[in-house]
């Protein structure tokens, strides 16, 4: 078990190639920590407990730490977080009453120490195996987070700890370009950040986007002195070193406790990946009675959030038909507990990706599964796939009609050209009664499929002259159920203009464009009768998504369904004139967090009804954010840095009313 992890560490800190998941590399060794608990004579010097994880590559010259760069001790669960801290109680006794702490995110990076020497950039190395570490002077001035000098007084030698990162947005770029270029992509943004500063080209290195967290002080000669860790972080932010604004000092445990809950809710509401939290004792003093273990600190604990990774077999790699006709490929998989649920089918996305990263049913794959993400594999296990795995082949032909398969030219799609294909006839039907389209509830895929197999429907406009006997008849069908469908239907039928176009299913043409197509024209009719030149000229159109209306209202199929549901009553008409009072036009409004009286999503209706624009993201242009129950911390710290207004739930009813920030 030790030459495994000496072989997994060796993957992961030289070669940035894992083999598995952080989530597995943890348990292997919070599993040889309990076989060593258990029979301590077995304990040797040479144990990846008793020392930090990671080695010094070959390739660049070794560089010495002036003090050792020490990992820390994880806790996998709040009881061990819990265990953690009862332990410094126990330690600092009557002292530990007054002890306060700092919460640092864990960055999902690449560790680096860097030296000044009279406030200027002399030397970049890595952690290594925590006494000697690699040169990448070179490739760390590359990036430009940086500073090559830095403010104020310097000390004669400065040497500061920090994460380098790939933010997310860099990291999509980034994979967008080697997919491009057909070369493999990249796993996640901790491997590219790692893989990216060891080039040996630096050019490479600085094409990469990086970006750089610091968070602790090593060596410092003829410079200030501390009393507290966030001193040193406020000197140093003063010194022009990037310091995260999340990092927070706590007076409690208890604080800190939710401190790690919170985080562990609102960790992709970051322009950065995280894993978690590392909580530290402030007063530098105690951290010195506190001491070191073998390979961490006493003082300092990295809570981490439950897995995102992990390993699975994948088992086979079947394609879905959507309501356009896409085919896509997905991952059926030995079901594994990820991300809070357990996972069994994964997307693939298209023909591209599953050739880019070279998956094939009997592999031992990667899957990951952010938050509320759609769970994806990222990679193979390269080293545990079976001799002789042929290559996936994408099929050549639909596998719900048989029909051929078509991949346009210019595109990564595939598509089955059969418009009455069943398993495009079940998608288009399944997002047309969907909640962002006419939002008919208790019309969802289970009962759409039997609707299909007993040929109640055929096609959406279908669902408003349902034969009502025959469903009665059918198992699960009593009259109150019957009922309740019959009055969402009939319901259905009030949606203004643009749910009737997102449940067309245009490709293209979601929900922000159908509501401005919508307020463009006004009326089906007028926009079915338009030229492709008129669609195209609607601000925020443009000539693709034109093109494809036009398409769209041209197939004879297409316009039967909409006489269909003009004959069922269905509403065609849209604001020809704002049906509210346009207070906010010109103002761009943020919504952050739950709000007590509106979802979000209604919440940045109320705001487009009324002219206003509600983006995702806080900006120069934001007029205010509007905060309600657990806000993401990442845009209340933009808009502070910013100045922008932060309004409670009823300062923004007052807003939606007047258009007046109070």
């Amino acid at each position: 078990m030790r030459d495994e992890i000496d072989e997994h560490n060796r993957r992961y800190f030289v070669e940035d190639q894992p083999l598995i998941s952080d989530a597995d590399y943890d348990a292997l060794v919070r599993e040889l920590k309990a076989i060593e608990a258990e029979f301590p004579e077995l304990v040797t010097p040479e144990s990846p407990t008793q020392h930090v994880g990671g080695f010094a590559a070959s390739q660049f010259s070794e560089v010495r730490h002036r003090v050792p760069m020490m990992s820390l001790d994880n806790a996998f669960g709040f009881d061990e977080l819990h265990e953690w801290g009862r332990r410094l109680e126990r330690r600092l006794g009557a002292e530990g009453g007054d002890t306060s702490f700092v919460c640092e995110l864990k960055i999902d990076g690449f560790a680096i120490s860097i030296t000044y020497e009279n406030g200027r950039y002399v030397q970049a190395a890595t952690r290594g195996n925590g006494e000697v570490g690699e040169d990448l002077t070179a490739n760390i001035a590359t990036v430009e987070a940086i500073p090559k000098k830095l403010s104020g007084k310097a000390p004669t030698l400065l040497e500061v700890r920090g994460e380098i990162y790939m933010p997310l947005v860099a990291f999509e770029r980034l994979n967008k370009r080697q997919a491009d270029a057909g070369d493999r992509l990249f796993a996640n943004p901790r491997n590219s950040a790692a893989g990216s500063v060891r080039q040996k080209d630096p050019s490479i290195t600085a094409s990469r986007e990086l970006s750089l967290w610091t968070y602790q002080l090593g060596a410092i000669e003829g410079g200030p002195s501390f009393t507290t860790h966030m001193e040193t972080l406020d000197w140093m932010r003063s010194a022009g070193l990037p310091v995260n604004p999340e990092i927070t000092a706590l007076g409690t445990l208890d604080e800190v406790y939710e401190r790690c809950r919170h985080w562990q809710e609102h960790r992709h509401d970051l322009e950065y990946e995280i894993d978690g939290v590392v909580v530290k004792v402030d007063n530098l003093r105690l951290r010195a009675e506190l001491g070191f273990t073998s390979k961490a600190p006493r003082w300092a604990i990295a809570y981490k959030f439950p897995p995102e990774e992990r390993t699975t077999m994948l088992k086979d790699i079947m394609v879905s038909i959507g309501r356009t006709g896409k085919a896509t490929p997905f991952a059926v998989l030995e079901p594994v507990f990820v991300g809070g649920s357990t996972v069994q089918l994964a997307t693939l996305h298209n023909e591209d990706q599953v050739k880019a990263k070279d998956v094939r049913p009997g592999d031992t794959v990667i899957v990951r599964k952010a938050g509320d993400v759609i769970p994806e594999v990222v990679k193979p296990v390269l080293a545990e796939r079976p001799k002789r795995l042929k290559p996936w082949k994408f099929p050549t032909t639909c596998p719900v009609c048989n029909e051929p398969l078509v991949r346009l030219e210019g595109e990564s799609d595939t598509f089955c050209t059969n418009l009455e294909c069943p398993g495009q006839r079940w998608a288009r039907i399944c997002h047309f009664t969907s909640r962002g389209a006419m939002d008919i509830e208790g019309l969802g895929e289970r009962t759409v499929s039997l609707f299909l197999e007993h040929d109640l429907i055929r096609d959406p406009a279908d669902i408003y002259s349902l034969d009502w006997d025959r469903v009665r008849g059918l198992e699960g069908f009593g009259e109150i159920s019957v009922t309740n469908l019959q009055n969402a239907i009939e319901a259905s039928k009030e949606r203004p203009l643009a749910s009737l176009l997102v449940g067309l299913g245009i490709r293209h043409a979601g929900g922000t464009v159908s509501r401005v197509l919508a307020k463009a024209f006004g009326h089906l009719d007028r926009l079915t009768a338009a030229t492709e030149d008129e669609i195209a000229a609607v601000e925020g159109v443009g000539r693709i998504i034109a093109h494809s209306v036009r398409e769209f209202f041209d197939n004879d199929g297409n316009r039967e369904v909409i006489e269909k549901l003009r004959r069922a009553g269905v509403n065609m008409t849209g604001p020809e004139a704002p049906s509210l009072p346009q207070v906010l036009e010109g103002m761009s409004i943020v919504v952050t967090g739950t709000l007590e009286g509106l979802s979000r999503e209604d919440a940045e209706e109320a705001i487009k009804a009324r002219g206003g624009k509600s983006p995702g993201s806080v900006s120069k242009k934001t007029t205010a954010v509007v905060v309600g129950e657990a806000p993401g911390a990442a845009k209340l710290t933009k808009a502070e840095e910013l100045g922008v207004p932060v309004l409670e739930e009823t300062a923004f009813t007052k807003l939606l009313e007047t258009g007046e920030l109070p």
